[in-house]
């Protein structure tokens, strides 16, 4: 069966001041939020979490991305993006991490905003308003560090026990006024290779 909705919510948040300085661009950051009831709840240890997947994965991936495109004004807008998902006491973090962590999920999002690098992410724990925290990475350079943001929000009744909070999470531009650089201007000072920045 495909996921059980019981709510949706949609996070805006637009920063036009950082560090008492008028944003030259407001950074304009969006959530896009599903309240579930876990799909395995009440079954106990469940050795194969797959026909669940399969059956609800997809249709959060798709609904969520909708959500992020009607706020951001469509997918070459967003230029962050991210996701995360908290389970219920009564669940596993398997069960959070097994609705994202699938290209049935991801992939209705990076296709919609035509991103190359991986989406970033949470999985965790928690009662009812347990803290939601959406890392966000640049949607095609994963080095570029303007763009290494973090929604931060929680709904106030969820998730319930035997829920998930399941979220998407996008940015129209990076932190105003960033100014740590890059992660190339550290790999060419180190004399480190982008494809091995630990030198091992």
């Amino acid at each position: 069966m495909p996921a059980e909705i019981r709510k949706t919510l949609l996070h805006v948040e637009e920063t036009l001041i950082e560090g008492g300085k008028p944003a030259e661009v407001p950074l304009k950051m969006i959530a896009a939020v599903a309240v579930i009831k876990n799909p395995w709840a009440g079954q106990g240890f469940v050795e194969d979490l797959c026909p669940a997947i399969h059956d609800c994965a997809p249709g959060l991936g798709a609904r969520l991305t909708a959500m992020i495109l009607e706020a951001a004004g469509g997918g070459d807008r967003v230029e962050g993006y991210g996701k995360s998902a908290i389970v219920g006491v009564n669940g596993e973090v398997e069960h959070a991490s097994a609705l994202i962590h699938t290209l049935r999920f991801g992939n209705h999002f990076r296709e919609a905003v035509g991103a190359k690098s991986y989406l970033a992410f949470t999985n965790t724990r928690g009662p009812a308003n347990a803290p939601l925290q959406i890392p966000l990475m640049d949607k095609n350079d994963g080095g570029r560090r303007s763009h290494y943001l973090t929604i931060q929000l929680s709904v106030a009744d969820a998730p319930g026990p035997d829920e998930i909070v399941i979220a998407l999470g996008a940015s129209i531009g990076g932190r105003p006024h960033h100014r740590i650089g890059d992660r190339y201007q550290d790999l060419k000072e180190l004399g480190h290779d982008a494809d091995n920045p630990a030198a091992v």
